[in-house]
């Protein structure tokens, strides 16, 4: 009789340190199931890349996988790109199933977890300002998909509302608007004493570090206002936790994404255009690493491209900013 294998499905960095810690959570889910062979695999920019893991799985004996996406949100990465990998790759080798998880989603460990690194830095500060005091600022990566960007703004509602802040704000790494600096920039005319900057991020990476550089620079700026900057999420318990549901939940059932506002299947406002786009994916030529032509339309962490937003040129957004600067 054939195993079941667990695949966990990472987006992949040039970051070494964004890729060493998916590995630890790998790590932390072989120590978990260890009556299952545990693999994992980069969709680009890193290796191993998705089709290794699944041959590793198979080497050992595997015809049976539970793959889950090791990101946060069903955007176009979870919906179309990993998908079609593991589809291709199923349909080549008719010995083994895949059966894929969903997306970790809005769900109450994760809001734990988070509440978890904002009180850290709390702990961490020099000051004692209250909450009621305090502007919280969580960001999110920014996608194309606006129901992935609406659940940054459902997170950073839920953590402001359930933790007492005075005021809670929303600011994206790039992709959709606004961007971290004219978030901020807003922010700091609201006339708080103190702004918790919160990246809602798995990994470290680029992204992490320029969120962290923007807000060194408005704080600058700002020497009445104090600023803190919260860790992202890793590896923390309750995301393993999370994580462990996402694999157990392909076999209960419980593994149906969000589509009454997925905008490949509904008329979502200012999206209408997205019905029926293929759903396929366009990875292939920066899996492990290698970088080619590529000819899609917005900026991506490591310098490729993808569909683009319907308001790419908002005047918060990157297309009329450089995300890059403060």
């Amino acid at each position: 009789m054939g195993k079941t294998g667990i695949l966990l499905c990472g987006h992949g960095s040039r970051s070494t340190g964004a890729v060493t810690e998916f590995e630890g959570l790998a790590k932390a889910l072989t120590d978990r199931f260890p009556d299952n062979p545990v693999a994992y695999g980069f969709l680009e920019f890193a290796t191993p890349v998705i089709q290794d893991g699944l041959a590793a799985l198979m080497d050992q004996g595997v015809t049976k996988v539970l793959a889950v996406p090791g990101m946060l949100f069903a955007a176009g990465h979870v919906k179309n790109d990993v998908v079609s990998v593991l589809n291709d790759y199923a349909a080549a080798n008719g010995r083994i199933e895949v059966g894929f998880g969903r997306d970790l989603g809005i769900d109450p460990k994760m809001l734990t977890a988070a509440r978890d690194r904002i009180e850290q830095a709390e702990q961490a500060a020099s000051s004692d300002v209250a909450r009621e005091d305090t502007l919280l600022m969580v960001i999110g990566r920014g996608t194309s998909d606006p129901d992935a960007n609406g659940n940054i703004a459902k997170i950073a509602r839920m953590l402001g509302e359930g933790m007492g802040y005075g005021w809670t704000e929303v600011a994206y790494s790039g992709v959709t608007y606004p961007l971290v600096a004219p978030g901020l920039e807003h922010a700091i005319k609201l006339g708080y004493k103190r702004i918790v900057v919160f990246p809602y991020f798995l990994f470290t990476g680029i992204l992490i570090q320029r969120i962290y550089d923007i807000t060194d620079q408005i704080a600058a700026q700002t020497p009445d206002i104090e600023f803190l900057k919260a860790g992202y999420l890793n590896a923390h318990p309750l995301v393993v936790d999370t994580f462990i549901d996402r694999v157990q939940g392909i076999e209960g059932g419980d593994n149906n994404m969000n589509c009454l506002t997925c905008i490949y299947r509904e008329q979502v406002v200012g999206f209408e255009a997205a019905v029926g786009r293929p759903q396929q994916g366009h990875h292939y030529h920066v899996q492990g690493g290698v970088t080619e032509p590529h000819t899609h339309d917005h900026d991506h962490e490591d310098g490729h491209t993808h569909p683009p937003h319907p308001h790419a040129d908002h005047p918060h957004g990157p297309g009329k900013r450089d995300p890059n600067a403060a």
